[in-house]
């Protein structure tokens, strides 16, 4: 998108501030680090020499395992420990994975035909064994195992053809090699966000219903908003070739894998922008509270369930979110601080608001959204495109380049304290009659750049 490679550069371009922050001086981790022992003040010029040729081969081999560690650290950057030291500063390892999974759901745009003209119109361009390549992803390690298709169950004009549902997504597995590199067999399902008009309408559902997904405990407490629950549980029955719901397309594709592979290391990986997000944490929920990712029906051997979230909005409430925590389902939300999708549905009604100082919880709590996860937050805004700020390319351009951003945003604020300043010098010194410093802002700035 133009907006995504364009403001990195941008004059409008505001990055106050990127909460993830590398924060220049990147703070050390203990992951892979080598300590050696102390010499005799006593040692020779030799031994010196020695010890210190031993100090570089050290520092070089830490540095070749810290950038192959991921098949060892694999389980602390799917949010094992909840990304506890990972976050802020952001560890490479976590920001290379952030961005590699963001770029499969960017794939499901790239692939998604919104050719009216088209007769896949609606649906993806590309056959699974040529969908990666075909959106340039032909090296990434994994192959398709399924197309994902859901409708909401909503009587509105739709946009063409007598069957509603909609391409949304895929499943993929990695391969032998891929499994080498990362640690484990990764199941990775990623959702697209928005498009046509009955997925704009279930956004607008901002009501609670119980999700009710497990016939055996139907947990009335456990409340998800409505709109996103019928584009997950819907289906066309009502068509003699009518699809399965996107649950049930989703449910058996997981299974299926999690037999074929079973005995190996297993991961699985959901990730989603915007709307969705929104099922792919739906899903996770599913999968968790069903039972599909435990190991021997024990709690110690669980499938890792991890979800990377690009500017989602909220799901259920707190009762789910407390679900979601009690079952290990692992979420981390990347956020712009200025994408109004983020903070829906819940405007008012959100985990903010139902307790009152901390202390007493309100009522009507119940009824208030709530977040799922861990937030990794960032702060970008283009007054151009105000667009850019929901936009998914955008997320990924900043999270490859955050020293970049870091500082573009302290250069930023150098100009503004020397702006101020100058100001304030010349108004107290009276060298420039300036009747309205607001209409001179660029003229300073040239001045000061000057």
């Amino acid at each position: 998108m133009a907006a995504s490679t364009a403001f990195m550069s941008n004059p409008y371009m505001n990055t106050n501030h990127v909460t993830f922050s590398e924060n220049v001086r990147p703070r050390s981790h203990s992951f892979g680090q080598v300590f050696l022992p102390k010499k005799a003040e006593t040692l020779s010029a030799r031994h010196s020499v020695v010890a210190s040729l031993v100090a570089s081969s050290a520092v070089a081999s830490r540095a070749l395992k810290t950038s192959s560690s991921l098949a060892y650290l694999w389980r602390e950057i799917q949010g094992s420990n909840d990304w506890e030291d990972l976050v802020d500063p952001l560890h490479p390892l976590l920001q290379q994975e952030i961005v590699r999974y963001g770029e499969f759901v960017a794939a499901c745009y790239k692939a998604f035909d919104l050719n009216p003209n088209s007769k896949r119109y609606l649906n993806c361009k590309y056959g699974k064994k040529n969908m990666f390549r075909e959106v340039g992803m032909g090296s990434c390690g994994y192959h398709v195992t399924k197309y994902i298709y859901a409708t909401p169950d909503i009587n509105i004009p739709i946009q063409s053809g007598d069957s509603c549902g909609r391409w949304i997504g895929y499943v993929a597995v990695s391969g032998d090699d891929s499994v080498r590199r990362l640690g484990r067999r990764d199941i990775l399902i990623t959702f697209r966000g928005t498009v046509t008009n009955q997925e704009w309408i279930t956004n607008l559902m901002s009501s609670l219903t119980p999700a009710r997904l497990d016939p055996n405990n139907l947990r009335p407490d456990v409340k998800v908003e409505a709109g996103f629950l019928s584009l997950y549980t819907s289906d066309e029955s009502s068509s003699k070739f009518g699809l399965e719901s996107c649950r049930e397309q989703l449910l058996s594709e997981v299974s299926r894998l999690l037999t074929k592979y079973k005995g190996e290391k297993i991961s699985i990986t959901l990730a989603g922008h915007s709307m969705g997000s929104s099922l792919a944490v739906l899903l996770a929920y599913d999968i968790a509270e069903l039972g599909l990712n435990d190991k021997e029906n024990s709690s110690r051997h669980k499938i890792p369930i991890t979800v990377f979230s690009f500017g989602g909005p909220r799901v259920g409430n707190a009762g789910f979110k407390q679900r979601c925590e009690e079952l290990g389902v692992k979420v981390l939300r990347v956020v712009n601080v200025n994408d109004p999708i983020t903070k829906m549905p819940g405007v008012l009604f959100n985990e903010n608001f139902r307790v009152l100082a901390g202390k007493y919880e309100l009522p009507w709590s119940c009824s208030c959204y709530a977040h799922v996860g861990v937030e990794l937050a960032l702060d970008f805004y283009d007054m151009q495109n105000l667009s850019c700020v929901h936009d998914l390319e955008t997320y990924i351009s900043l999270l490859k380049c955050p020293k970049r951003q870091q500082m573009q945003r302290e250069s930023a604020d150098i100009l503004n304290r020397a702006r101020e300043l100058l100001i304030t010098s010349a108004q107290n010194l009276n060298i420039f009659p300036w009747r309205n410093t607001e209409s001179n802002n660029s003229s300073t700035v040239n001045l000061v750049q000057s």
